[in-house]
C-alpha cells in the first residue's frame, strides 16, 4: 500500500511537470498552432480557393478543416514528449527516473498523457479559431473522441521513440521535417484522395496519416473516403505496435543508460 502511494504521487508529480511545462509557455507552445491554421484559412480558405467549387457539398475551408486540426494535434503530441524527453535525457535526469522505483510503465504514461494534453488543447484551440472561418460542426461525436485520443496517444509514443535514440538537439527534428510533414501534407489534409489520378490515389493508401484525417473528417462532416472500420483498426494497431516498442525500449534502457 506504501508504495502505491508513493508511485502515485510519483505520477502525479511527473504528470504534473509536463504539463507545466507546456502550460507555463503557452506563447510557444499553443498559440503557434492557432496563428498558422488562421494563415492556412485566410490563404487558402478566403484568398486563393474562395470561388472553388464545392467539394462533396461542402465549402473548401470546411473540408480542410478536420485535416488542419489533425495537423496541430499531430505535431504538438508528437512536439511535447520528444523534446521533453531528450530535455531530460540531455540534462541527465532521466536516469534518476529510471534509477527509481517508479515503474518504467508509469513513466511512459506520464510522458504520454503530457503530449496527450498538448495534444488535445491544440485541437480544441484550433477548432475555436476555424469556427471564426466556417461552420464548425459535430457529426459522429464518438468517432471524433476515439480519433484524437488514439492519434495523440500514437504520435506521442513516437515522440518518446525519436527522442529515445536522439543523440544530439538536431537529431529531434528529422523526423518532424523529413517524415512527419511530407506525411501530412500529402495525407490529404488540403485535398480528396479520390481526387487523385488513380496511380497516386493507390499510392495514398501507404501514408497512414490518410487513415486519421479521413476518421476525423467522417466524425465532423460524415465524408467518407476509406472505410471507417479499418481506419480504426489500423489507428488502433500502429498505436499497440509503438506503444509495446516504446515499453521494451525502456525496459532495456536503450540509448538511455550510460
Amino acid at each position: 500500500m506504501l508504495r502505491a502511494r508513493e508511485n502515485l504521487i510519483a505520477f502525479y508529480t511527473l504528470v504534473r511537470k509536463e504539463f507545466n511545462r507546456f502550460l507555463r509557455l503557452w506563447q510557444q507552445t499553443l498559440l503557434p498552432s492557432a496563428v498558422t491554421v488562421t494563415l492556412y484559412f485566410l490563404i487558402f480558405g478566403n484568398l486563393v480557393f474562395r470561388n472553388s467549387e464545392l467539394i462533396s457539398g461542402f465549402s473548401y475551408s470546411q473540408f480542410i478543416m478536420p485535416g488542419l486540426i489533425m495537423m496541430a494535434v499531430i505535431t504538438n503530441s508528437y512536439g511535447n514528449v520528444v523534446s521533453s524527453f531528450f530535455g531530460a535525457k540531455f540534462q541527465r535526469h532521466i536516469e534518476e527516473l529510471l534509477v527509481s522505483p517508479m515503474p518504467n510503465q508509469l513513466i511512459l504514461l506520464g510522458f504520454l498523457l503530457g503530449g496527450m494534453g498538448r495534444g488535445i488543447c491544440v485541437g480544441i484551440l484550433v477548432g475555436i479559431v476555424a469556427s471564426f472561418f466556417t461552420h464548425v460542426s459535430i457529426a459522429h461525436l464518438g468517432v471524433m473522441i476515439f480519433t484524437i485520443l488514439f492519434t495523440t496517444i500514437l504520435f506521442s509514443l513516437l515522440g518518446l521513440f525519436n527522442a529515445i535514440f536522439a543523440r544530439k538537439f538536431d537529431d529531434i527534428t528529422i523526423i518532424p521535417s523529413f517524415v512527419l510533414t511530407p506525411l501530412i501534407y500529402l495525407g490529404g489534409v488540403f485535398f480528396a484522395i479520390e481526387k487523385l489520378p488513380a496511380f497516386w490515389h493507390r499510392i495514398s493508401y501507404l501514408n497512414p496519416i490518410v487513415y486519421i484525417i479521413n476518421l476525423l473528417r467522417y466524425s465532423m462532416l460524415d465524408y467518407v473516403s476509406i472505410s471507417i472500420g479499418y481506419s480504426m483498426m489500423l489507428l488502433v494497431f500502429f498505436t499497440v505496435v509503438m506503444y509495446t516498442v516504446v515499453s521494451v525500449l525502456l525496459h532495456r534502457g536503450t540509448r538511455l543508460k550510460s
